[in-house]
């Protein structure tokens, strides 16, 4: 999820650059395409919705937002005496199928085609670049970054094409989810999902047909997986579109992704 938050929309608290919160937005691309992945680490701000882009160099901010400034506000409450560092790589409208990947790409880890690039390649690049970076806040010290946790938020794609490949979701999530945490060497580490909801705004009165197959493997992960969470208040949420939730939205999604998170670490 890339985020369709409006930064005009942000209260005061959260239109701002964040002390001691710092973000490697990897660059999101189609899949075959190299550019997948390039970022640098840079304080957070508004501007890393659906626009974001980056050479690895320098980023051209956009006019949205995702959930990354209300988690970060959250979990600063949360951990006053910590620095926070955000890695993200989101590509609006891809599918962890390869079969759902349509025109926006897949996260399927053995995909062939394209160069056998795709979207689980370019989080990989993401991971790489952010790690190869030994004092990403520049003060003259390396840091070390310490993985916390996992946020997803996906599954729409998944879950408007078939009804096969809506049945296949829980077992792709599960690949995908303990691929991740290989990524980062951390076996059990906590994965906070969010599940999926319609807005109902279809001639047929679903957006996503098969949505409902998607939502229930997202709540078997998350109660048999042993260290994973679910935010749930995405029902209640408003759109700005048939598909995409209002600024209001993003914004409580990103606290909520937060305290679920904090619970995963508090055990």
């Amino acid at each position: 999820m890339e985020g369709f938050g409006y930064n005009k929309d942000l209260p005061k608290e959260l239109n701002k650059d964040f002390k001691d919160v710092y973000i490697f937005h990897g660059n999101a691309a189609t899949d075959g395409d190299t550019s997948g992945g390039l970022g640098h680490w840079s304080v957070l701000k508004p501007g890393h919705g659906i626009g974001f882009k980056t050479n690895g160099k320098t980023n051209q901010y956009s006019d949205r937002f995702g959930i990354e400034l209300s988690f970060a506000k959250r979990m600063q409450e949360l951990y006053p005496n910590d620095k926070i560092a955000l890695i993200k790589y989101a590509r609006n409208g891809s599918g962890i199928d390869s079969l759902a990947a349509g025109s926006f790409g897949s996260w399927e880890a053995d995909f062939k085609g394209k160069n056998g690039i795709n979207q689980y390649d370019h989080y990989l690049t993401t991971i790489k670049n952010a790690f190869s970076v030994k004092d990403i806040n520049n003060d003259g010290n390396d840091d070390v970054l310490v993985p916390s946790g996992i946020l997803w938020m996906q599954g729409e794609s998944d879950g408007d094409k078939t009804e096969a490949i809506a049945l296949r979701y829980y077992d792709n999530l599960k690949r995908l989810m303990d691929l991740m945490r290989a990524s980062l060497l951390t076996d059990d580490l906590p994965v906070v999902i969010g599940k999926i909801s319609d807005s109902f705004n279809d001639a047929d009165g679903k957006v996503w047909d098969y949505g409902d197959l998607v939502q229930y493997a997202q709540e078997k992960f998350a109660r048999t997986d042993g260290n994973a969470a679910i935010v749930r208040t995405t029902k209640y949420y408003k759109y700005s579109d048939k598909w995409h939730y209002d600024s209001a939205g993003f914004i409580d999604f990103g606290e909520q992704f937060a305290e679920e998170l904090s619970k995963l670490i508090g055990k």
